[in-house]
């Protein structure tokens, strides 16, 4: 049977890659790298310069594939992303079949695939075709929370206290609910939005790499800066990914 490794490899310092991604990557015969357009070029070297530091198996050989744009026109949300992971899945299914008998392909994953990725659900999706008959296993990787709260040296919960993790549209929505909250996808700069004078940002763009920025304090007296650093982040680099954390209260209060 066909095996399928899909394994984290954290937010793009290469030095987060683990041993046991090493060992899966070098167990492929083919490594498959994402390419997401011209803008977005940075990512695929990235990937790139993992492969070429990690794969010590002359046999291994890393094949490129283009993933489509999501279509959002006159779609909801969930119907364009949908329709995108149906997209995404025919071409999952074209790679897999292309493997040897009983070989071995791996899909390297930013960050972990278990968090805001749907590389996981999308081969499942390949697999509940019927078409191909393959396998999977799932690497862990360090995620982009982790790397936010190491390079701000703070845990992400209070003592004793929950931590939510959601979305920039989530935040819209609901709005800062106390406690510790992490949020991720939000393209919309949803914390520019949120009025409450007790709570504390500490934000973080390209973390782990070379480009990283970090910035922290009051939300109501930072959220402009974070905003003019992130727009020319993204005009200098053509893409952006960012994170933050969002705290209201202090440990042991009463």
């Amino acid at each position: 049977m066909k095996h399928i490794n899909i394994i984290g490899i954290g937010t793009g310092n290469s030095e987060h890659v683990t041993m046991q991604a090493i060992k899966a990557m070098n167990a492929a015969e083919v490594i498959f790298l994402p390419l997401k357009g011209a803008d977005k070029e940075e990512l695929a070297e990235i990937r790139r310069e993992i492969c070429e530091r990690y794969v010590t198996r002359s046999a291994v050989r890393t094949v490129e594939f283009q993933v489509p744009q999501r279509q959002t026109a006159d779609r909801t949300y969930t119907q364009s992303v949908d329709a995108w992971h149906g997209e995404i899945a025919e071409i999952y299914g074209e790679l897999i079949s292309g493997l040897p008998d009983g070989g071995t392909g791996a899909f390297l994953v930013w960050g972990d695939p278990s968090l805001y990725d749907s590389t996981i659900r999308i081969i499942e999706r390949v697999r509940q075709a019927n078409s191909i008959e393959f396998d999977y296993s799932v690497v862990p990787g360090i995620t982009s929370i982790q790397a936010l709260a190491a390079s701000h040296k703070i845990p992400l919960n209070l003592v004793g206290e929950p931590v939510e993790i959601t979305t920039g549209r989530r935040l819209a929505r609901d709005g800062l609910r106390g406690g510790s909250t992490v949020v991720m996808l939000d393209g919309e700069q949803t914390f520019a939005k949120i009025d409450d004078a007790d709570a504390e940002i500490f934000w973080g763009a390209y973390l782990g790499t070379g480009d990283e920025i970090i910035r922290s304090g009051r939300l109501t007296d930072i959220a402009a800066d974070i905003q003019a650093l992130r727009t020319e982040a993204r005009q200098r680099h053509g893409w952006i990914m960012d994170i933050y954390l969002l705290r209201k209260g202090r440990d042991f209060e009463e």
